[in-house]
Formats: structure tokens, C-alpha cells, sequence
């Protein structure tokens, strides 16, 4: 007996290890870009403009510009925020998923390794969206199937020009408030 009960919390450790060490791993994805932070920023955007699915452009944030303003320095890392409002409002008109509006808008960012490449990083939506129920689950994958399509690029085409500040917003803010954001 004593054998079983050491077997079952040994198992739980080991369980726990593994959470530990990859669970950031499951939740967030990271992948290469073949072009730089600006054009890979250009690209994301044109193809969330092209999404269809409610998609459309709520900002872009430069999140190495505070540091440097505090005399940082820090390599380039731009945040693409987006959002569908046929995904997000059926999350928003439920009291009790309206929580998860800390999730809006969808962000994806772009940023320079020092191994001197560009990365686009973005959260495991359908993942993520399981751990609240079926509709959720269902809405954010989604989600996630729009997201795949963001990062998908055809090198044949031309850069597209980068959309900076707050697309919709005539101050260039943070997008509260601006048209497309959710």
C-alpha cells in the first residue's frame, strides 16, 4: 500500500515538473518571420484587414518605447492589436465570461532576437479558450484559425506600408475609444 500512495505523489510531482517547464510553451507561440520587425508588422496588418470574420485594426504599440524613454535600451518589439467583434461579442454580452475581456484585444507581436532575426509571438487562443467552456473554447478556435492566416505571407507580394498608432483614431493614442477596437 505504502507502495501505491508513494507511486500516485511521485506521479503528481513528476506531472507538476512537467507543467512547470512547458506550460508557457503550450500557451504561447512563437515562430519566425523571413522579413524584418516593419514588415512583418505591414504584413500582419493587411492580412488582418483582409480577414474578413468582423477583424479589424485597434493598434499598435511600440512595448520597447517606455524603456527606452527610462534611458533602456532595448531591441524592437511592436504589439499588433486586432479584434473581431463577431468573436468578442458574444464573450462581452455574458456577465459572467465579461472577465475575459482583459483577452481584447487579440494581441500578436513582433520582435528582434538578438540572434539578429525577427519572431512573432502570439497566445494559444484555442488552448486557452478551452479552459472556459465549450462556447468559449468554440469562439476562440476561432480565433486561432484566423490567427494562422495572419502570419501566413506570399514573399511575391510587395511590402505593404506599416499602419502606425491607432488605426480609426485621429489622436494616434492607445485605442480606447477608436473606431475597430473592441
Amino acid at each position: 500500500m505504502l507502495k501505491v500512495i508513494g507511486g500516485f505523489f511521485a506521479g503528481i510531482v513528476v506531472v507538476a515538473l512537467l507543467v512547470y517547464n512547458y506550460a508557457g510553451n503550450l500557451m504561447f507561440r512563437e515562430i519566425p518571420s523571413p522579413f524584418g520587425v516593419e514588415e512583418t508588422v505591414a504584413r500582419i496588418q493587411q492580412n488582418i484587414q483582409n480577414a474578413g470574420n468582423g477583424w479589424s485594426l485597434s493598434g499598435l504599440r511600440n512595448a520597447a518605447k517606455p524603456i527606452e524613454a527610462d534611458g533602456g535600451n532595448v531591441l524592437p518589439v511592436l504589439m499588433i492589436e486586432a479584434c473581431s467583434t463577431k468573436y468578442s461579442g458574444p464573450i462581452l454580452k455574458d456577465d459572467s465570461l465579461r472577465f475575459l475581456s482583459n483577452l481584447m484585444p487579440c494581441k500578436i507581436s513582433v520582435y528582434k532576437k538578438s540572434d539578429g532575426k525577427t519572431y512573432i509571438g502570439m497566445m494559444n487562443a484555442e488552448l486557452i479558450g478551452s479552459l472556459f467552456g465549450t462556447m468559449v473554447g468554440g469562439i476562440m478556435k476561432h480565433v486561432a484559425a484566423d490567427q494562422a492566416r495572419f502570419v501566413v505571407f506570399d514573399a511575391s507580394k510587395p511590402a505593404p506600408a506599416m499602419i502606425k498608432g491607432t488605426p480609426g483614431a485621429a489622436s494616434g493614442g492607445s485605442g480606447a475609444g477608436a473606431a475597430g477596437g473592441c
